[in-house]
């Protein structure tokens, strides 16, 4: 078993899970139809290939929290192409400067393709909508013989730097963690976000679990305090 991590940042990002007529809103963190989306785009798969998007959907995914960003909201207007007739005013809602990493586990070779794609896209990527490109290069590498929890463990803070200096007090950092339960946990919410077809005629999306979790990493940013430092030592070498 292997995992694949991308880190996605941007100036805006929208991951919606659900849409209402003129009001589309985002959730917080990237959603797994939008990631396989992404990913799907990036290998050259068509959006009515059904069969070709199956082995994507089966990948197991988490997303780990890095920098939430700020939620924010937009009026979008728009004219029909054909007729120039003025579309409803609509309500869009983005993340801005948000940084997650996400993870997917399963089959080496196939993570292995999809990383290559990555890096070499066949459609542009975007996050979750094509008015939000990323703003760095999405990889981060393969894992090999590890699993979701263990490559969210070790793949180092991706927070932008102005976001670190805020936690320069706190040698370890805990980020929220959004994944998959496994078969026997009984806690877990339920998001409509698994896709079964991207499709225009007749998109499709499933269930599927959802588990909060949190983890621990080093912040390298951590002021290094040496032991025994009394920072009142200085006052009495000028008293002297």
């Amino acid at each position: 078993m292997s995992v694949l991590t991308l880190r996605l940042a941007g100036p805006l990002q929208s991951w919606g899970a659900s849409a209402r007529f003129a009001r589309r809103t985002t959730e917080s963190a990237p959603t797994k139809s939008g990631v396989v989306g992404m990913l799907a785009a990036a290998a050259g798969i068509q959006r009515g290939d059904d069969q070709g998007l199956t082995p994507l959907v089966a990948l197991r995914f988490a997303v780990r929290i890095d920098q939430p960003g700020t939620r924010v909201r937009d009026f979008h207007t728009a004219h029909h192409q054909t007729t120039g007739k003025a579309m409803p005013l609509s309500e869009r809602f983005y993340l801005a400067d948000a940084v997650f990493v996400a993870a997917l586990e399963g089959d080496r070779t196939l993570l292995t393709t999809l990383d290559a794609a990555v890096r070499a896209p066949v459609f542009a990527p975007f996050l979750g909508r094509r008015s939000c490109p990323p703003a760095l290069p999405l990889e981060l590498g393969l894992h090999h013989e590890a699993d979701l929890d263990e490559a969210l463990q070790t793949e180092p803070w991706q927070a932008s730097a102005w976001y670190r200096r805020r936690f320069r007090d706190q040698e370890h950092m805990s980020l929220t963690v959004l994944r998959e339960a496994h078969a026997d946990e009984q806690q877990a919410d339920m998001l409509r976000d698994q896709p079964l077809s991207f499709a225009a005629e007749h998109r499709r999306h499933a269930l599927r679990t959802v588990v909060s979790d949190s983890v621990e990493i080093p912040n390298p940013d951590a002021r290094r305090i040496p032991p025994g430092h009394d920072p009142f030592d200085a006052l009495e070498e000028e008293s002297a």
